[in-house]
């Protein structure tokens, strides 16, 4: 499993990089689960990390049930230097809705590169506001062109992945993306206590932020000792081999 951590600024990105993560995960907390920074932010933090080798992703937010708009927002983002996107597809009620977005947002995206990798990303609490249902979020995936199909939560009260789901919808999700030829990415509030269950569950891909933040609180400070902590425990139990630490240790000397 790749481990994903979001910062929101450049100076919490060269932390998530020095802390041996595999994907900078650029988002803008302040607008929502998956909200996204200016563009600005975003080619900040690529000119100076993927020249040490990071792999950068960028969201797109939490987008309404707009197809236009987000394919206009990936096609910007793909000129970023980026390697994966991710459009939350907030504003979908169900496949037809998932679909015409996220075909929007790969077709955008394929015009301006081959090589970036598309992320579906709907969200596990999706029954709190009336949002896609996995099984369609899946199936929508899959028929857009998606090369990652992923469920974070919407809402940040306190409530986990764990709290929105079972274990074994967790589980289908996982091996329903597998199937449809997709890597399957999860996340919210991920935690340390959490695993020792999705080294058995078996995604590609965890994504988290309040867990490697002062207090737990995705509102405050990123911490490398936090990072280092789960990215340890991470590949002890599935098993990865530690990232090669020369680009870390490039990154930590510039700064």
């Amino acid at each position: 499993m790749k481990l994903l951590i979001s910062p929101i600024c450049i100076e919490e990105a060269r932390i998530a990089f020095r802390g041996g993560c595999d994907i900078v995960d650029i988002k803008n907390v302040a607008e929502g689960s998956l909200g996204a920074q200016p563009p600005w932010v975003t080619e900040a933090i690529v000119s100076e990390l993927a020249p040490l080798g990071a792999t950068v992703s960028v969201a797109l937010g939490d987008l309404p049930n707009k197809p236009g708009t987000a394919g206009l927002a990936a096609y910007a983002a793909a000129r970023l230097g980026v390697h994966y996107i991710k459009a939350g597809l907030y504003g979908a009620t169900n496949y037809s809705d998932a679909l015409a977005m996220m075909a929007s947002v790969t077709r955008s995206i394929r015009m301006v590169r081959k090589d970036i990798l598309a992320v579906a990303c709907g969200y596990a609490d999706y029954r709190r506001f009336g949002g896609v249902p996995c099984d369609e979020l899946v199936d929508a995936a899959g028929e857009a062109g998606a090369d990652v199909v992923m469920v974070d939560t919407a809402v940040k009260d306190g409530k986990t992945l764990f709290d929105a789901l079972r274990v074994d919808e967790i589980q289908r999700f996982v091996e329903r993306g597998h199937e449809a030829g997709m890597m399957v990415a999860l996340a919210g509030s991920i935690g340390l206590d959490h695993i020792e269950t999705l080294c058995a569950i078996g995604p590609d891909i965890i994504g988290v932020r309040g867990a490697v933040c002062d207090g737990s609180d995705r509102r405050k400070q990123m911490s490398v000792r936090r990072i280092q902590e789960l990215a340890l425990r991470l590949r002890e139990r599935s098993g990865a081999a530690a990232p090669v630490p020369m680009a870390q240790a490039a990154c930590a000397a510039a700064n």
